[in-house]
């Protein structure tokens, strides 16, 4: 049995689909036998549900979950326990002793790469996810995919530029397929369409406008915050890219993006929100 645990620094990351890390532990008759922190591929450039497939994940304990996320990592038969909180060593031992108790946590902002850009510090309701790349962007799920390969897993090689040529991402440099299912809101909305409809062992060259990946840059999601209000804050750049806490105790990245003597300047928004994106996608096998 192998359970997973969203992961930052010895504690339960609040957010699944900002996780950078999960520790995964190598369970036998409800003991802890082996652990290992492995990469969630980053900002999204991955489907959580398939990285946690492709471990042979059965249970995964986090903090806040969307719904849609639920059911992603349901269609792949792994066990949510949400509501987690604290270390997550101590929180696997609670789960294998029965005392931590599942919790119908969700996030209280879109689960968009999950790590998408519907932030800030605002409240915004949540049940459902967006897209992602492959689980994230500023993208609205009013756009269905229709094909063949809708509710399939499906295994994926695929490589990412920008118009320049520039690649951003590529599963054939990582040595490994990108696995998620068709049509459950893992993937941007043109990566997920794209796929709908191939055969095995074909591959097609796509082009996207920011409205099938990440969306456009919402205005909204910019926002300041006092530098006495935020410890730490005069140690920020311009540039750099950090996590903030919300209301409900949940972490979401930002760009910094301005500061002076007084405040210092957040952007909420996915870091490929108004980007034209390039793929190159071939299809491996359909499960």
């Amino acid at each position: 049995m192998k359970v997973a645990v969203t992961y930052d620094n010895g504690n339960v990351f609040q957010h699944f689909g900002r996780t950078e890390s999960f520790k995964v532990y190598e369970v036998e008759n409800k003991e802890i036998v082996s652990s290992k922190v492995v990469s969630s591929n980053g900002q999204g450039h991955g489907a959580l549900a398939g990285v946690l497939g492709g471990y042979d994940v059965d249970v995964l304990i986090c903090g806040g979950i969307g719904g849609g996320a639920r059911a992603a990592l349901a269609s792949c038969g792994i066990e949510v326990c949400a509501g987690a909180s604290g270390d997550a060593d101590e929180a696997v031992k609670a789960y294998l002793n029965g005392t931590l108790v599942p919790s119908d946590e969700t996030c209280d902002h879109h689960d968009h790469h999950e790590d998408g850009g519907c932030c800030g510090h605002h409240d915004h309701e949540e049940d459902h996810e967006c897209c992602g790349h492959h689980d994230d962007g500023n993208c609205c799920c009013g756009n269905e995919a229709a094909g063949k390969n809708i509710g399939k897993t499906v295994k994926v090689h695929y490589r990412g530029t920008f118009n320049d040529g520039t690649q951003f991402d590529s599963s054939y440099d990582r040595g490994k397929t990108l696995d998620f299912v068709c049509g459950a809101h893992m993937m941007i909305q043109g990566f997920d369409a794209a796929v709908a409809n191939m055969e095995v062992g074909e591959s097609v060259d796509i082009h996207l406008m920011p409205e099938e990946a990440y969306g456009m840059p919402d205005p909204r999601l910019i926002f300041q915050v006092p530098l006495a209000q935020l410890p730490g804050s005069e140690q920020l750049e311009t540039g750099m890219r950090v996590y903030l806490e919300n209301e409900m105790g949940q972490q979401f990245g930002v760009t910094v993006v301005g500061k002076d003597d007084a405040m210092i300047t957040f952007d909420g928004n996915h870091e490929m929100a108004g980007k034209e994106l390039n793929f190159h996608i071939e299809l491996i096998e359909v499960l």
